[in-house]
């Protein structure tokens, strides 16, 4: 039987379509590191944290009851202005502290005098978090890039060198993971992501559109994804589980979001 030519070049076409795209979302493949101690555990969100009940987020305080309940800890980190590693979310001071500017607008001493949500508990830096946490629970860390540096990941990692227990890293921004990539190899290393183009400050931004789909993937080579609970069914994210990837899923806040994501993945953040 005589093949139609036109349709034999759309199907080839459409064959190295779909490996390029295999390719190019392609997880870790060969020497991954250790993620036993993060299989199926439940991740404290910035901490075990009630901020209307004075335990605020990224706090001590927030650290310490999640040890207490034994969940493992997702913390964010950032710079000050004098380059110290701090434990914080925003990027703006006054939703948490009350205070105008940014967070890398501030010395880390000047830092650790706001008060968080009118509390006590004051900024921590990263140094102080770790000793804290002391491999009692495992650690996943967020760098936070809303500068573009990865200045951020060489003062994490540093202080991350002397830790001793579980760790693992991930970010948005895919330059963070090639940070990884290049200096600290051996630390299993997340994409975060979600489905950008859902959000009307991202839709039809091509570069969001790569970040949706992890296009990103095959420089980085992440070891897994975190990707957000209610967009579960994200094409990208169902692959790289295929090729290897584990997967993370944020923010779980009620049961609900839990039956929604049926135990289909490895770590649940929430």
């Amino acid at each position: 039987m005589k093949v139609n030519p036109i349709l034999k070049t759309i199907v080839i076409i459409l064959v190295v379509l779909c490996l390029l795209y295999l390719f190019l979302v392609s997880p870790r493949m060969f020497n991954k590191p250790d993620m036993s101690a993060f299989m199926g555990a439940n991740i404290a969100h910035r901490g075990y944290f009630d901020n209307e009940a004075g335990i605020p987020e990224n706090s001590l305080a927030c650290f310490q009851a999640a040890i207490d309940k034994g969940f493992a800890i997702e913390l964010d980190i950032q710079l000050s202005s004098d380059g110290v590693a701090m434990v914080f979310h925003d990027a703006d001071l006054e939703r948490v502290c009350g205070v105008e500017g940014k967070i890398w607008d501030y010395t880390a001493a000047e830092l650790q005098e706001m008060k968080l949500f009118g509390t006590e508990e004051t900024i921590p830096t990263f140094e102080e978090t770790l000793a804290l946490i002391n491999g009692q629970v495992p650690l996943l860390v967020e760098y936070k890039m809303d500068k573009a540096d990865t200045a951020v990941c060489a003062a994490g990692q540093a202080l991350l060198d002397e830790y001793n227990g579980a760790y693992a890293i991930q970010c948005f921004d895919p330059r963070a993971l090639l940070w990884y990539k290049k200096n600290a190899p051996q630390v299993a290393r997340g994409q975060l992501a979600e489905k950008f183009w859902e959000n009307e400050k991202y839709d039809g931004q091509a570069l969001y559109f790569v970040l949706t789909h992890m296009l990103t993937n095959v420089a980085t080579a992440p070891d897994f994804i975190s990707y957000k609970a209610l967009h579960k069914d994200n094409l990208s994210l169902n692959v790289c589980r295929m090729l290897g990837a584990k997967t993370a899923c944020y923010t779980i806040k009620s049961a609900e979001d839990l039956d929604y994501v049926n135990n289909e993945f490895d770590m649940y953040i929430f």
